[in-house]
């Protein structure tokens, strides 16, 4: 596989994008953009998606969106700046500038949130959706994340409600109390995968658009996209769509069943002993599904 890099402009700014290209590319096998989470978490932790390259003989495009990684970062934009629409926007500026017309889409986490918001518009080129451990809503999030606190030991949870109460989300024993969540429902490989790890220190030398759009941390979430529900639009999606979950994903059932239900032929698949990051616990299994996925659309892609 080759791999080279870019910028391209979007809105005065830069966005970093990456091109991965398979030695072997076979006919028909359209282009797969990759968005990553966060909102803020660049693309570290899902470059293994990249292997789809050599797997599918598909180019496979990775970009940090703007505001962390490698794209400009602009600590001093106000809130309201930092929406949906902005990133929706931002795809189709990379997509443009790469002269990419047909394609399929991965997104994981929020980047699945962001893959909705893109197809629900019903872009003519997109050929396939893959939302993966994702909500339909940021109230459903919250509800699901609250029942996964409430099984934690006691210690744990009386930890966490303190420091949430008092402000002192910075404070060592919240801290420690947070891994202890992420442990279980993040990523359950230990030690902690250093895609994934260099995605979380990269977010937290720069936190403006994770704390702004989320908040301190992956369940305590106070930021812009606090009421953030796609629900109702999700009919208006056309697109084939496979939805990917984890048996202990803090992406409860309940946050991403809307996607299944309301999304017309969706499919889904859980990946046992997997939490948020299924792709960094079961890489090969869950490229599998995906590719499997990807390949049954490219069939139809012309047609």
């Amino acid at each position: 596989m080759a791999c080279t890099t870019r910028m391209v402009p979007f809105r005065g700014h830069q966005t970093w994008v990456q091109i991965t290209a398979p030695d072997d590319p076979r006919p028909g096998s359209l282009p797969l953009f990759v968005l990553h989470g966060g909102p803020g978490m660049a693309h570290n932790y899902v470059r293994n998606f990249a292997e789809l390259a050599g797997e599918t003989g598909r180019t496979v495009i990775h970009y940090d969106q703007l505001g962390c990684g490698k794209s400009t970062h602009l600590p001093d934009a106000p809130a309201d700046f930092w929406t949906p629409a902005l990133f929706v926007e931002e795809f189709h500026a990379v997509r443009e500038a790469l002269g990419i017309d047909e394609y399929h889409l991965l997104g994981q986490s929020w980047g699945g949130m962001l893959s909705a918001e893109i197809a629900v518009l019903q872009p003519s080129g997109l050929k396939s959706v893959a939302i993966c451990n994702s909500p339909a809503s940021m109230e459903l999030w919250m509800a699901g994340c609250a029942d996964l606190v409430a099984a934690l030991p006691p210690d744990i949870q009386d930890a966490l409600t303190r420091h949430e109460e008092a402000g002192t989300v910075t404070d060592p024993e919240y801290l420690a109390a947070t891994d202890e969540f992420y442990r279980r429902h993040l990523c359950r490989v230990v030690p902690m995968p250093q895609d994934l790890v260099d995605t979380i220190e990269q977010m937290e030398a720069e936190p403006t658009v994770y704390h702004t759009m989320n908040g301190p941390n992956e369940f305590h979430v106070l930021g812009t996209l606090r009421g953030w529900d796609i629900i109702d639009r999700l009919p208006q999606i056309t697109a084939p769509t496979l939805v990917i979950a984890g048996e202990f994903d803090e992406a409860t059932p309940e946050t991403w069943q809307p996607y299944v239900d309301h999304i017309p032929g969706a499919e889904s698949h859980v990946f046992p002993d997997t939490s948020h990051c299924s792709h960094l616990e079961k890489p090969e299994e869950v490229r599998a599904v995906v590719a499997a996925f990807l390949t049954r659309n490219d069939a139809t892609a012309r047609v």
